[in-house]
């Protein structure tokens, strides 16, 4: 399977989804993260620990493709609408991460409006998503359902794990000392769950 992660707004957590999906699908089948974004946050993640996978740059990955049965790709941010098709075209689900506030949504729904037009398989992702008593996230999620959008059920929670494990170099489910990790985890892992079942 090859899953892209794209959005048009930087800051939504496309890498850390990109690199927890790549966690979860390692553990079903050998899976490579594909680090298409100029920023190289992927490679900087893995370069600062171990991960559970193999990650290369898009240049790489035609030499390495054959020998994985998954493919995770951190795609560029802000892709115009000539690379957001060859994207789209090159994938069998594409997966949005967006947060819950206003600016996010915005940029995100821009981006479903040229999906849409090139009528490929994609679904919407809130990440960031404030613990109680803030209600934001329930408020995008009506939104995104009552304009009969495709949306994961399950919701990324705002947690400051994501960030040891960016430091750490590795994926939130092996952080140690941090009681949050195993909720962190179970976030991706529900993700995983619904694309593979």
């Amino acid at each position: 399977m090859i899953i892209s992660v794209v959005s048009f707004k930087g800051g939504v957590g496309k890498t850390t989804t990109a690199l927890h999906l790549a966690t979860y699908f390692q553990t079903k089948a050998p899976t490579l993260l594909i680090d298409g974004d100029l920023n190289r946050s992927a490679l900087q993640w893995a370069s600062a620990g171990t991960l559970p996978f193999k990650v290369v740059d898009e240049k790489s990955a035609v030499k390495f493709a054959r020998s994985f049965d998954h493919l995770i790709v951190d795609t560029p941010a802000r892709p115009q609408q000539e690379e957001l098709k060859t994207i789209a075209e090159g994938c069998d689900l594409l997966v949005l991460p967006t947060s819950p506030d206003a600016l996010a949504m915005g940029a995100t729904l821009q981006m479903v409006d040229a999906l849409q037009a090139l009528k490929t398989d994609f679904k919407l992702l809130l990440t960031l998503v404030p613990p109680s008593p803030s209600k934001v996230g329930i408020e995008a999620r009506a939104s995104i359902e009552n304009a009969g959008l495709p949306i994961f059920k399950s919701n990324i929670r705002r947690l400051a794990v994501f960030q040891k494990a960016a430091l750490e170099g590795c994926p939130v489910n092996v952080v140690k000392g941090d009681s949050y990790s195993g909720i962190a985890w179970k976030c991706y892992e529900q993700v995983g769950k619904e694309i593979l079942k």
